[in-house]
């Protein structure tokens, strides 16, 4: 790919890791969609940033577990700028808790989004990726160590994206597309802030000692979207301080 003539979409893109991920995207030169639930002023000031540095920019307001909207906003992206060359799957929600607390509709709504929304995005994105594409998951530390109880439902979400991915791997690997997942570790966000209440035993259970920046997570990103991982796909990355060690 070309990143002067490259379009992402980001979805969840407003805050945390995905705006640090379409902000490194524009960085590299790449064009950038992100999607967003509620905060269109947090968008807008996504936006902003991606067009400061000479980029194309578009906020799309969608809801990730909505199966309708999977297909709109790609038919979107591709209409306003043009093309679709690199998806990153990243919003999601969290639930903890008791497993035999967890009310039905907390099940639904995550199924909703970490599962089935990534689901539909990816397979609407699927049918515009051309050779080169890339599909980039944000997938979870806990898919590989679960360190205590209440993290069940997220957990188990936050697994079937390693599913996904290898088989998108193997489905799209003709074409020319590669898809591959990242795991985060602990990252300070306005979701999890590091200086929060619980970040300490979070930090404790990594070999750093310490919470990522959204910034290190986007590194990885953008070299999974970049054209020196032509040749990786199917595979699974963790940015995790060292949490699954």
């Amino acid at each position: 790919m070309d990143s002067d003539n490259t379009v992402a979409l980001v979805t969840g893109g407003s805050r945390g890791i995905g705006a640090a991920v379409a902000l490194r995207l524009a960085e590299d030169g790449v064009d950038v969609a992100i999607t967003y639930v509620s905060d269109a002023e947090a968008a807008a000031e996504v936006v902003g940033k991606v067009e400061a540095l000479g980029r194309r920019a578009l906020a799309v307001r969608a809801d990730a577990g909505d199966p309708a909207a999977a297909g709109s906003v790609v038919e979107r992206v591709v209409a306003e700028l043009g093309r679709l060359d690199v998806l990153v799957n990243n919003a999601g929600v969290g639930v903890l808790g008791p497993l035999t607390e967890l009310a039905h509709a907390d099940v639904e709504r995550v199924l909703a989004v970490n599962v089935r929304g990534v689901f539909h995005t990816t397979q609407a994105a699927a049918a515009h990726l051309g050779s080169g594409g890339r599909i980039i998951t944000i997938g979870s530390c806990m898919t590989q160590r679960v360190p205590g109880p209440g993290g069940t439902l997220y957990a188990m979400s936050k697994s079937a994206l390693t599913g996904l991915t290898k088989a998108l791997a193997r489905e799209l690997g003709g074409r020319g597309i590669t898809a591959n997942i990242v795991h985060p570790g602990p990252v300070d966000t306005d979701m999890n802030p590091a200086d929060g209440p619980y970040a300490g035993p979070q930090a404790a259970m990594t070999a750093l000692g310490r919470f990522a920046a959204p910034q290190e997570v986007a590194a990885v990103v953008s070299f999974l979207a970049g054209p020196d991982a032509s040749y990786v796909t199917g595979a699974e990355f963790a940015v995790d301080g060292g949490h699954a060690a």
